[in-house]
C-alpha cells in the first residue's frame, strides 16, 4: 500500500511567487526520488499564498530518505519565503 504525503505552505507576504518556484525546484528532486510514485504542487484557489505538495510514496521510508537528498542550505533558503512553518502530515490511501 502506498503512502501519500500533504505538506502545507503559507507565503510570507509577497513571497507567493518565489516560493511557488522554490517548490517546483524541490519538487524536481522528489520527483527524481527512489520510490516517490507521484508528486504535485497545488495552490489555494482562494488565498495564492498557500501552497500545498501532496507527494505519493512506495513507502514512509523512501520519503525519508528522499529528504535527504536536499540540500539542507536549500532547506535553509525556503524559511525566508514562510509566513509561518510548514506543516506535513502522511496518510494512508483508503479507497
Amino acid at each position: 500500500m502506498s503512502t501519500v504525503r500533504i505538506n502545507e505552505f503559507h507565503a510570507a507576504a509577497d513571497k507567493a511567487t518565489e516560493l511557488r518556484a522554490f517548490l517546483r525546484g524541490v519538487i524536481e528532486i522528489v520527483e527524481t526520488s527512489p520510490g516517490c510514485v507521484a508528486c504535485v504542487l497545488l495552490a489555494d484557489r482562494e488565498d495564492a499564498a498557500r501552497l500545498v505538495i501532496v507527494e505519493t510514496w512506495e513507502s514512509v521510508a523512501a520519503h525519508q530518505a528522499a529528504a535527504t537528498r536536499i540540500p539542507p542550505e536549500t532547506l535553509a533558503a525556503v524559511r525566508p519565503l514562510l509566513a509561518e512553518p510548514p506543516r506535513g502530515r502522511y496518510y494512508d490511501e483508503i479507497r
